[in-house]
């Protein structure tokens, strides 16, 4: 996709208002769409159908964006670098998906020396969508401690991969390498990230 860069005003919505968003490649040159609105299941999956995600501090409006280019992998050709691949091979790890959700949102959010856009609102509204099958969460466990994983939200084909987190190094690349070769086998196609 090819994005003019012009002097493109983001369009302004409302909190509860229509469900609509502009053309995604009409957005400014940082990949600004729009300004406000709500976080709302049928807002949220609107946005992510048609490439626009939230993001934004709790000192903001929901800002939405969609930016050009956008690292997409091809699911079919994930490469691993070796020495994950030993790391992996030890299996001191147990996998699941959807077992702890919030738990990887919260964990995902842990302030940090930059901050963190993962705010109580998004959490509210990834939940909602993670209750109703659209949001999904990998767990990497040592035992029963939670030491790395990933969330992200699932629209037909694609994964849009939101954030992930390690308490164990290279728990959220073990994270991440599952993801895609799970998503492959379930038929997902594209894994935005």
């Amino acid at each position: 996709m090819t994005r003019a860069r012009n002097t493109f005003v983001p369009m302004l919505l409302e909190a509860g208002g229509p469900l609509l968003f502009p053309d995604p490649t009409q957005a400014d040159a940082r990949g600004l769409v729009a300004v406000g609105g709500d976080l709302g299941i049928d807002r949220l999956r609107l946005g992510y159908a048609n490439g626009i995600f939230p993001w934004f501090d709790d000192e903001d409006p929901p800002l939405w964006w969609s930016p050009d280019p956008r690292c997409i992998l091809p699911l079919d050709d994930l490469h691993v670098p070796r020495s994950l691949v030993r790391r992996m091979a030890k299996r001191d790890y147990e996998i699941s998906w959807n077992e702890a959700f919030v738990d990887v949102m919260r964990c995902c959010a842990e302030k940090r020396s930059d901050g963190t856009w993962i705010t109580e609102q998004m959490i509210e509204a990834y939940t909602a969508l993670h209750e109703l099958g659209h949001a999904h969460s990998i767990e990497v466990w040592m035992g029963d401690r939670l030491v790395g994983g990933l969330y992200g939200v699932q629209i037909g084909g694609l994964f849009a991969a939101e954030s992930k987190f390690h308490r164990e190094t290279d728990m959220s690349k073990i994270a991440f390498v599952h993801a895609v070769r799970d998503l492959r086998e379930a038929g997902t196609t594209l894994f935005d990230v």
